[in-house]
């Protein structure tokens, strides 16, 4: 285990690392050993409200902070973090299973979110006209709104909270995080460099808990706006109880990706890509490939992704040889294999199962295999639900349309792609396709940090998306100005000045 793990994580509140007089701990522990790493309290509700009121007090001069100066403390953050990438994918790797190479990933799209926020100057400018009417010119500004608040998920401690807070704080706001209590060690690294990197006291603050501490935040009537990034029924929660308090929301939710197999495409690389985005990550992720459609001729290359996906292999993070490590809780195996149970009862063909797959030296882990089902129909669990798991759904249908039409008639809209050499197949998938993030040959479609990640329908409530621009606006007011001066002003101003200058 890391050295650098404490036995129990503190609270970053007001500037200051404190121990909690929470009665209440949670174990964090190892996916792969089951070993505990650390006890993470849930935060009492005084540690809360204390948080609030530093971050609120903190506001009160960050938000007249130079933008430079804003911008200077990104440059010095994202340095920090290529300084420290290795020893903090490290530490995500104890406390999710991931893979080293799939860690350094998660840590370099938060990176990357980050030197983007250090482009804030030009992000922040408003906009001008000159003589909307005679004499009187209009022009905006964008000024942050106040104390905002993050709720993040287990599968990406170091990327999704580097989606929030250095948005929000560039922009002029300061923040108060709640990561998973699942694996909040890496989120407390990343804030131990945000101090290193020069950020003023109190304009990042760090809680820990669950349910009860979010609905906590969610009321708190000194919080402007939440985001958050989870599954559905918590994703409804937070967009219902935070706009019921008159809060700005943004959930990102669950998620049911297709990938479109079209007869013409490159069977190796959509083979290829079809099994790395199913179950790397172990499928934990909102953007992973969890149906395959197969179109005509397509559908007779089952049994070659059947052989590829047999090859992939679980393990432990220091094994370079492992594919990808295990689920991140014994809850989350057990539902997985709960599903994939359900599978073989709804009448799929289960061409692999990994329901009793095992790693000899971790026999603690949470481990399920790779796991294929074929000749899948829409009205089964395993294509209706997201199963957060390496388990891969092959559908056939017969035409393009019939995929469009299958695709958008899930309810979910986060991302999918197609595979294929024809242009005008493409373009008519892209155009037609209810979806909000579309890959051309590319199995998981996220976008770079100057767009923006924009999930569709049931996979987001809210308005304004994660980074890029619409992160700007989402976490900025718009304050519009019309001014008018009068001519006849100037011969008063130039006397009022002679007059000045005489005395």
């Amino acid at each position: 285990m890391d050295k650098s793990i404490p036995t129990q994580l503190p609270l970053y509140i007001d500037g200051q690392w404190i121990q909690s007089d929470s009665k209440e701990w949670l174990d964090v522990t190892n996916p792969a050993t089951g070993e505990t790493l650390t006890r993470a309290p849930y935060t009492t509700p005084e540690e809360l409200r204390n948080a609030v009121i530093s971050a609120k007090k903190a506001f009160s001069e960050w938000k007249n902070t130079p933008i430079p100066t804003r911008a200077r403390i990104m440059l010095k953050y994202q340095a920090l973090l290529k300084e420290h990438q290795e020893p903090l994918a490290r530490i995500l790797c104890e406390e999710t299973g991931k893979t080293f190479e799939d860690a350094k990933g998660d840590i370099w799209r938060g990176i990357e979110v980050v030197e983007h926020a250090a482009n804030i100057a030009t992000l922040m400018m408003g906009e001008t006209v000159e003589n909307v009417a005679s004499a009187i010119d209009c022009y905006s500004y964008l000024q942050p709104i106040g104390v905002c608040a993050g709720i993040t998920p287990f599968n990406f401690p170091a990327m999704i909270p580097l989606w929030m807070f250095p948005m929000a704080i560039a922009c002029g706001n300061t923040f108060i995080l709640k990561p998973s209590e699942q694996d909040p060690i890496t989120p407390c690294k990343l804030a131990e460099l945000f101090e290193e990197a020069g950020a003023p006291k109190g304009i990042l603050q760090v809680v820990h808990g669950g349910r009860n501490q979010v609905d906590l935040l969610l009321e708190d009537p000194d919080i402007k706006a939440i985001s958050f990034v989870g599954s559905v029924p918590v994703g409804r929660h937070i967009y219902q109880t935070g706009t019921q308090y008159l809060k700005r929301v943004q959930a990102f939710a669950g998620a049911k990706n297709h990938m479109v197999v079209m007869p013409d495409a490159n069977k190796n690389a959509a083979i290829n890509n079809i099994i790395g985005s199913s179950v790397g990550a172990a499928g934990q992720r909102c953007m992973a490939i969890s149906v395959a459609v197969l179109v005509g001729e397509a559908q007779q290359w089952t049994p070659e992704i059947r052989d590829v996906m047999a090859k992939v292999k679980p393990g432990h993070w220091k094994n370079q040889d492992s594919d990808y490590g295990p689920l991140i809780s014994p809850a989350a195996r057990e539902r997985v294999l709960g599903y994939i149970e359900k599978g073989k009862s709804e009448g799929a063909d289960c061409l692999l199962d990994g329901s009793k797959f095992s790693v000899t030296d971790f026999p603690n882990g949470n481990w399920v295999g790779p796991t294929l089902f074929a000749n899948v129909t829409a009205d089964m669990s395993i294509y209706t639900d997201e199963i957060f798991g390496p388990v891969l759904c092959l559908v056939n249908v017969d035409s393009l349309d019939d995929a469009i039409q299958l695709v958008n008639t899930s309810p979910y809209g986060n991302g999918t792609s197609i595979f294929t050499a024809s242009g005008a197949v493409a373009r008519k998938y892209q155009h037609e396709i209810l979806v909000g993030q579309v890959g051309i040959n590319i199995p998981i479609p996220v976008p770079l940090p100057f767009f923006s990640f924009t999930g569709w329908r049931a996979s987001f409530y809210g308005d304004q998306h994660a980074y890029g621009k619409q992160a700007v606006r989402f976490y900025t007011e718009t304050k519009t100005v019309t001014a008018r001066w009068f001519d006849s002003d100037i011969e008063h101003a130039e006397h009022a000045n002679m007059t000045i200058h005489l005395k």
